[in-house]
């Protein structure tokens, strides 16, 4: 059984195959697609400071923040998903003002813990 590859390249190393790092394998797109979105969200949530706009917090990411994509099987169609899409859809939510903004990034942090078994 062929699987779907998550590659992660370092938006800070830019165009430099040899940064290139696999994050796993799936067994389907849509798990594949999932495990970016949360390298994104963590990529977006590092880069977070305090009183940030959206478009800085874009810029920080997309100048030092882990850039994901799918490689999809031999004979299976191309993942068409975008890091930059994704991080562009995040970053308002994740820049506002109030508690649900702040839940959010608690949310993923405490994600970032879990997985890394901090």
């Amino acid at each position: 059984m062929s699987h779907y590859q998550v590659m992660v390249d370092d938006n800070f190393h830019y165009m430099e195959e040899d940064e290139r790092w696999e994050y796993g394998t799936f067994a389907t797109a849509e798990e594949a697609i999932a495990a970016c979105r949360k390298l994104v969200d963590e990529s977006l949530v590092g880069e977070y400071r305090p009183g940030m706009t959206a478009t800085q917090l874009y810029d920080r990411y997309t100048s030092f923040g882990d850039e994901p994509f799918v490689v999809a099987p031999a004979g299976s169609a191309k993942v068409d998903w975008s890091a930059r899409d994704h991080a562009r859809s995040r970053v308002e939510a994740l820049c506002a003002a109030g508690l649900a903004a702040r839940l959010r990034r608690c949310f993923v942090r405490a994600r970032m813990r879990r997985t890394r078994g901090a």
